[in-house]
């Protein structure tokens, strides 16, 4: 709900805190004239008259008085005057609007907006659209938003069939309505005066936080990706996947990350699933299951897989730690647009330690190998070594050490036996 005022100051709308812009009136653009449009520089709030002229007035008058209700604050704010003639017209709007709603690309495009020559960014003026180009902003929100969902329950992007998400969903469900009652309990500051769903209604329903948070874990996609799609603000989408994550791992489901492909954009991501590609391994990521083989490990697939899995979460805690020193604090919801930010996954940090611990190649090597700089290659090294030492992990020096990377891999034999045992 929001308060509306309307005062002698030829101000129709104000939006400070509990006052927010009326919606009753029309868009800049479907005014028909041209409208110059001003901002104040940032730190300058206070240039605003009204802010001296009616807000100082209305913080006299309810001074002292609890505001107990939307009644009493409405009556409150209307019976401000001042010997100078200024007079206040209040009302309550009992419209239900919905927050994080981020506006896209595509629509400021379709605004014709002229930036002004000094400072663009501050001072412009909004040209009348004709009818095509209006019907173009005013789109349907809600169905683009539910087919887009539907694009996303796409089950080579969830790693589920629709009938073990279905399943999920319900499983989750209780426990997401628990958790959202909990936090309104807390920002009411007490019970609900009204019944449930009366309140303002959702962008993102559960089942759509769920799906949206599946698709982030699989690394699909970026946050800022599932923001431009969803028409979503990327702090919103950085909550919800936050919030969901957590339950996620409370009832110890594991998503497990798509292994060659990262759609950076939208459009690669709708590209994706309406052209029915079919998901298999990138050539750049058929390699760490060669470079696996047991005559360049030293040890078993098995037990690389198993060390592997020991590192985990010792290998997860120390990441953590050090972006938590390089942030000064906690992570924010939707921070970096929520972009991976390990080049390589954190088996292929350990096999490439191994592989550098027996002496096998170099640096260099490892970086062609995997596709990345040295740079990269040496950090993993500094963080996964450590590791292995506590882990108890003794490397055994290789008997040949390799140049370059193509000699490496034609040293590698065309078949190995299936065996969990070590082999020196």
């Amino acid at each position: 709900m929001a308060l509306r005022l309307l005062a002698e100051s030829r101000c129709h709308t104000l939006s400070r805190g509990m006052f927010t812009r009326s919606t009753d009136l029309p868009h800049p653009s479907d005014l028909g004239t041209l409208t110059h449009i001003r901002h104040f520089p940032p730190g300058t709030s206070k240039w605003n008259k009204i802010e001296h002229r009616l807000f100082s007035r209305i913080t006299m008058n309810w001074r002292g008085r609890p505001l107990t209700s939307h009644e009493v604050v409405v009556k409150t704010i209307a019976s401000t005057r001042t010997r100078t003639g200024l007079r206040v017209e209040a009302e309550l709007d009992t419209g239900e609007y919905p927050t994080g709603i981020s506006v896209g690309r595509d629509e400021l495009r379709a605004l014709s907006i002229r930036p002004h020559a000094q400072c663009g960014t501050w001072n412009y003026t909004i040209e009348p659209t004709h009818t095509d180009t209006a019907a173009a902003v005013g789109r349907d929100r809600e169905g683009e938003r539910a087919a887009v969902l539907a694009l996303l329950a796409d089950p080579r992007l969830t790693g589920m069939t629709g009938a073990e998400l279905d399943e999920l969903t319900a499983q989750l469900a209780s426990v997401q309505a628990a958790r959202a009652e909990q936090r309104r309990w807390h920002q009411r500051g007490g019970r609900r005066r009204r019944a449930p769903g009366a309140g303002k209604r959702r962008l993102i329903s559960d089942a759509a936080a769920l799906l949206i948070t599946l698709v982030y874990l699989r690394q699909v996609c970026s946050q800022r990706v599932l923001s431009e799609l969803l028409g979503v603000n990327p702090n919103s989408i950085g909550e919800i996947i936050a919030e969901t994550r957590m339950l996620l791992d409370e009832r110890g489901h594991h998503v497990t990350p798509i292994i060659g492909l990262r759609l950076s954009t939208a459009a690669d991501l709708v590209g994706f699933v309406r052209e029915d590609r079919v998901l298999g391994p990138a050539p750049n990521r058929l390699l760490p299951e060669t470079l696996s083989h047991p005559a360049l490990t030293g040890m078993g697939r098995r037990q690389l897989d198993e060390l592997v899995e020991r590192l985990a979460v010792r290998q997860a805690a120390m990441v953590e730690r050090r972006r938590y020193a390089q942030r000064g604090g906690e992570r924010m919801p939707g921070g970096r647009g929520g972009i991976f930010l390990q080049k390589i996954t954190d088996a292929e940090r350990v096999l490439a330690t191994v592989l550098h611990l027996r002496r096998l190649c170099t640096r260099a090597v490892l970086a062609e190998l995997f596709q990345v700089s040295p740079r990269t290659i040496g950090n993993a090294l500094l963080d996964v070594r450590p590791l292995l030492e506590q882990d108890g992990y003794i490397p055994v020096p290789a008997p040949i050490r390799y140049r370059t990377a193509a000699e490496l891999l034609a040293a590698i034999p065309p078949h190995e036996s299936d065996t969990s045992e070590s082999i020196h």
